[in-house]
C-alpha cells in the first residue's frame, strides 16, 4: 500500500499505519494545536464585530427577520475568513510543489489570487538553488507515535534543512514545533511506493513565507530543545483525547438540596 491514509476525529488528524492499519497516530498539527491560543478568542471576536459594522444594513435586516440566522451569520464571520486564507495557501502550495519538481507552471492557468505567490516561488528557486531531497512526504514516529507530512527538504547553501511553506500574515513561533516533529521522526514513508526511508540528518529548519508582495526565507530553530516541547505537546494531546475520560468519578457521598435525579438513581 502506497502512502499513509488519514482520518479526522473529533477535530483532529490521525495516519493510519500503511502495514497495520489498526495503528492510528495524531498528526502533527494536530499535536502543536494544543498549545494556548487565546489570541484566537480575541481575533474571533474582532472578525465578528467588523463583520456587523462592515455589513450593517444586511445585518440589521436580518436581525428583524431572523435573529438566529443573524447570530450565525456573525459567529461564523473568523471560520468564513480563515476558510478563504486557506483555500489561497492549499492553491499555492500545490503550485509550490509542482515548481520545486521541475514542471512547467504556466501563468494563464494560475488563479489571479495565486499568481504573485507563483511569481515569487520561482525568484525563490532562482535565487536560493535549493536540492530538493524528499517532497511533500509523510514522516512517523514509532517512539513517540506521531506522524506528519511536511513541505520539503532540501539542501540550501550546503546545509540540509527541513523547510515548510507559508503563505500566512506572519511566520508564528508554532512553526519550529512542527519542524521539530518533522526532523526528529523515525522515517520518511514515502507516498510513491509506501517505503519507509531513514529521515536524512537534518541540520536546522527554515520556513519560506510568501505573500503576496514578496518573499523570504527565515531560519526557524527546531532542535532538541524545542522537540522536548513538542514532546510534552504530545502528552496533552494524549490527555485531551484518552486520559481525562472517567477520571472524576461518581459522588460516594453528598447532603443538602442540589441533589440530582442522576445521583438519587445512583444511590
Amino acid at each position: 500500500m502506497a502512502g499513509v491514509s488519514t482520518i479526522k476525529r473529533g477535530g483532529s488528524r490521525f495516519y493510519i499505519d500503511p502495514d497495520d492499519g489498526a495503528i492510528k497516530v495524531p498528526g502533527v498539527t494536530s499535536i502543536v494545536s494544543m498549545l494556548p491560543k487565546d489570541f484566537l478568542m480575541y481575533w474571533a471576536a474582532k472578525e465578528a464585530a467588523t463583520a456587523a459594522v462592515d455589513n450593517w444594513d444586511i445585518v440589521s435586516k436580518l436581525c428583524e427577520r431572523d435573529p438566529a440566522g443573524a447570530i450565525d451569520y456573525l459567529k461564523g464571520a473568523h471560520r468564513r475568513k480563515s476558510k478563504a486564507a486557506a483555500d489561497t495557501g492549499s492553491a499555492a502550495h500545490d503550485l509550490f510543489e509542482r515548481l520545486a519538481r521541475g514542471e512547467t507552471v504556466h501563468d494563464r492557468h494560475v488563479h489571479i489570487d495565486v499568481k504573485p505567490h507563483v511569481r515569487w516561488f520561482r525568484e525563490f528557486l532562482d535565487a536560493m538553488q535549493p536540492e530538493f531531497l524528499h517532497l511533500e512526504e509523510t514522516v512517523w514516529s514509532d517512539s513517540e507515535r506521531y506522524a506528519g507530512s511536511f513541505d520539503a527538504i532540501a539542501i540550501i547553501d550546503g546545509e540540509t534543512v527541513v523547510l515548510d511553506w507559508k503563505t500566512s500574515k506572519d511566520v508564528y513561533d508554532s512553526v519550529s514545533l512542527q519542524l521539530a516533529a518533522y526532523r526528529y521522526a523515525d522515517r520518511i514513508i514515502r507516498a510513491s511506493d509506501g517505503e519507509s526511508l531513514p529521515v536524512p540528518e537534518i541540520t536546522g529548519g527554515a520556513v519560506l513565507h510568501v505573500r503576496p508582495e514578496a518573499w523570504k526565507l527565515v531560519p526557524v530553530e527546531c532542535g532538541p530543545r524545542v522537540f522536548d516541547v513538542f514532546k510534552f505537546l504530545r502528552g496533552v494531546f494524549e490527555w485531551e483525547s484518552v486520559g481525562k475520560k472517567k477520571v472524576v468519578g461518581r459522588p460516594i457521598a453528598w447532603g443538602g438540596m442540589e441533589e440530582t435525579g442522576t445521583q438519587r438513581r445512583a444511590a
